[in-house]
C-alpha cells in the first residue's frame, strides 16, 4: 500500500500584518482626508486665536478676544438668526417635499419618467442660472409674480426689497432646488423596499396611509437621516445665492452666516474674525449631526 501524502498546512497571515495591510489600503483617502479636512479645520481654530495683520503690524496671540468679540457684533448675531430661521424652515419643507414627490412618482402612471426627470431638473442648475431665473420671478415691476397679483387687483410687491420677504424668497428658491435632489435618495429607498410587503397589506386591508406610517416610513428612516444631515449642511453653507439675489440686503435681513463670513474674510480681510466665525459655524454643524444621529439613528431600521 501507498502511503499518504501528508498536506502542508496553509500559513494564514498574523493579525498585526492584517492590520498593517489595511492601513495601507485606506492611506491614500487617509491622506486626502487630513490633508484637506481635519488640517484645515485645525489650522481655522488657531487662526481665531490672534489678532488680524494690518498696518504693518504682525498678528498677535489674543486668546479667545475673537470670540467674545462676536458677541458684540449686531450682524454676526443677525446672521446666525437668520441662518436659523433659514434651516428651520427649508428642512423640513424641503425633505417633506422631496418625500411626497418619491411617493408620487413611484406609482406606475403615464409619463412617470417625464415626471421624475421634471422633479430632478432642479437640483442640475447652476445656482447662478436658478438666481437669475427667480429674479425675473421676483422683479418689481415685470416679475411673473406681480402679474399674477395684477389679474386679482392686487398691489405689487418688492420681494427682495423688504426686509420681511427677502429671506423668506431665498427660502423659497432652496426648497424648490432641494427637494428634487432629496426625491433621488427616497425613491430609491421606495424601490428597495420588498413588494410582498405592499401585497400582504392590500390582502389584509391595509389603507395607504396605514401601510406608509407602519411599514414604510419606518423602512425609510436611514435615507431620512442621511438626507437631513445633507439638508443641515446645505442649509448652512450657502453663499452664492445670497450673493446673486440680495447681497444681505436690505439691511441685513438675508444675511446668512457663510455669506457674513465670506465678507469678513475677503471684503473686510479679517481673517482671524472670520476664523473665529467659522469654528462656530463648525459647532453647529456638529451638534446638529449629534443630535440627528441620537435622535434617529435608534429608530432606523437597517436591512
Amino acid at each position: 500500500m501507498s502511503t499518504p501524502l501528508a498536506v502542508a498546512p496553509v500559513r494564514r497571515p498574523r493579525l498585526g500584518s492584517m492590520q498593517l495591510y489595511g492601513y495601507l489600503l485606506i492611506l491614500p483617502a487617509l491622506s486626502f482626508l487630513l490633508l484637506f479636512t481635519h488640517y484645515p479645520a485645525v489650522a481655522t481654530v488657531w487662526q481665531s486665536l490672534f489678532s488680524a495683520a494690518r498696518n504693518g503690524h504682525p498678528a498677535r496671540f489674543i486668546g479667545v478676544d475673537n470670540y467674545v468679540a462676536l458677541l458684540d457684533d449686531d450682524i454676526f448675531i443677525q446672521s446666525l438668526w437668520n441662518n436659523l430661521l433659514y434651516a428651520a424652515i427649508t428642512i423640513p419643507l424641503a425633505v417633506t417635499l422631496a418625500l411626497l414627490m418619491a411617493l408620487a412618482v413611484n406609482r406606475h402612471m403615464r409619463a412617470n419618467a417625464l415626471v421624475r426627470t421634471a422633479f430632478f431638473i432642479p437640483s442640475l442648475l447652476p445656482m447662478i442660472a436658478i438666481a437669475n431665473l427667480w429674479l425675473f420671478f421676483y422683479t418689481p415691476q415685470l416679475g411673473l409674480l406681480n402679474k399674477l397679483l395684477a389679474l386679482f387687483s392686487l398691489p405689487a410687491i418688492n420681494w427682495l426689497g423688504e426686509p420681511g420677504s427677502a429671506l423668506y424668497c431665498l427660502m423659497a428658491v432652496s426648497v424648490w432646488r432641494e427637494a428634487g435632489f432629496f426625491m433621488i435618495f427616497y425613491l430609491a429607498a421606495l424601490q428597495q423596499i420588498d413588494p410582498r410587503l405592499s401585497e400582504a397589506a392590500a390582502i389584509e386591508g391595509a389603507s395607504r396611509r396605514y401601510f406608509f406610517r407602519r411599514v414604510q416610513w419606518p423602512l425609510l428612516m436611514p435615507t431620512t437621516l442621511f438626507v437631513l444631515i445633507n439638508a443641515s449642511m446645505n442649509a448652512f453653507r450657502i453663499v452664492d445665492q445670497v450673493i446673486a439675489m440680495t447681497n444681505g440686503g436690505p439691511n441685513n435681513s438675508s444675511s446668512l452666516l457663510l455669506f457674513y463670513i465670506y465678507r469678513t474674510a475677503f471684503s473686510f480681510w479679517n481673517m482671524p474674525a472670520a476664523a473665529a466665525m467659522t469654528v462656530v459655524l463648525l459647532a453647529i454643524l456638529a451638534a446638529l449631526a449629534l443630535f440627528k444621529f441620537n435622535l434617529l439613528d435608534k429608530r432606523a431600521h437597517y436591512q
